[in-house]
């Protein structure tokens, strides 16, 4: 008998049927959310789980799936599961990692270029019927070209970002954890250095922070104060990394010129007072939203479930301990 597994939202067909050829699946196109007691109940009888980062695994729901082996993450991040409540009671945790980088770079850069251009502010005016007339003196936004990018994250993305700034000869500051070795900050054309420094010097601050409690509210009101009043935050990375309430109070004050955000605390539910700036870009956590790129993180992680429930160490394993639980 086939191993049973639950796909807890829609993906690509063709991921449906490798699953198939493996297990039983009890999938979900119609794309129906199901969380707390109703999941947990979904997946009480199912060896395995292919879950997407808006479904939450917790201690209550893995304590309710006494049969759970695997649950794999279609994502980077995997702030939505307990890993170390799956650690101890065995279940493996995965995720897809570096399928997504350029993907979520392009994206990065596209905000940066939406922001200082004002694509979005411009596209508005014209379908409101406010453009009149040209004028010389309208619309005159900060260039990218020459300006300085700062990255806070300098991992793979953010690396992937600083190549793409060169081809708009922008000066690459970046803080990390870690600085990065000598050979790869000379392949970005990157300078390390400190967090206040990245924060008063940079234009345009990319954000590219894993979520974490280390993280959390890791650009807040103080962060905010040392920023540049000309300046542009461009969140991708997680909702959580900024203290949203005060990045709303600085962009409604001019403490800044403008915010990029493509995640937000407690989403979809933004606050909704960013809906009433003009100088804020939304976008709706679409950072890795290419067709290509997500038909590969689906796939990674069917192969991390097949791995996982064929007694393999899966490829992208976050957990190693419970396979030994």
């Amino acid at each position: 008998m086939k191993p049973k597994i639950a796909v807890t939202r829609e993906v690509f067909e063709e991921v449906l049927d490798f699953l198939r050829g493996h297990f039983e699946v009890d999938g979900n196109q119609a794309d129906t959310p199901c969380e707390g007691a109703a999941l947990a109940a979904r997946l009480a009888d199912k060896d395995g789980a292919l879950i997407l980062a808006s479904d939450r695994i917790d201690a209550a729901i893995i304590a309710a799936c006494p049969r759970l082996k695997a649950v794999c993450n279609i994502g980077v991040g995997y702030n939505n599961i307990d890993v170390a409540a799956c650690t101890r009671a065995g279940i493996l945790v995965t995720n897809t990692p570096e399928v997504l980088n350029d993907t979520t770079a392009d994206m990065a850069f596209a905000l940066v270029l939406a922001a200082g251009r004002q694509v979005v502010k411009g596209d508005a005016w014209i379908r409101q019927g406010k453009w009149q007339r040209w004028r010389f003196m309208e619309w005159l936004g900060p260039d990218v070209h020459h300006a300085t990018l700062g990255i806070l994250g300098m991992g793979r993305i953010g690396q992937a970002v600083a190549r793409r700034a060169r081809g708009f000869e922008m000066r690459v500051i970046y803080h990390n954890r870690s600085r990065l070795p000598p050979e790869t900050e000379a392949a970005c054309a990157a300078q390390y250095v400190g967090k206040e420094e990245l924060l008063r010097q940079s234009d345009y601050l990319v954000l590219l922070l894993p979520y974490s409690a280390e993280n959390h509210h890791c650009v807040g009101a103080g962060e905010l104060a040392l920023m540049k009043p000309s300046a542009w935050l461009v969140n991708i990375a997680r909702g959580g990394i900024v203290d949203d309430t005060a990045l709303l109070e600085c962009l409604q004050s001019g403490g800044i010129a403008g915010a990029a955000l493509d995640v937000f605390e407690n989403e979809p539910k933004l606050n909704p007072g960013f809906l009433g700036l003009d100088n804020v870009v939304l976008t709706p956590h679409i950072g890795g939203a290419s067709r290509d790129t997500r038909m590969k993180m689906a796939m990674l992680a069917a192969q991390n479930l097949v791995a996982a429930l064929g007694g393999s160490a899966p490829p992208n394993l976050l957990n190693p301990a419970a396979r030994r639980a």
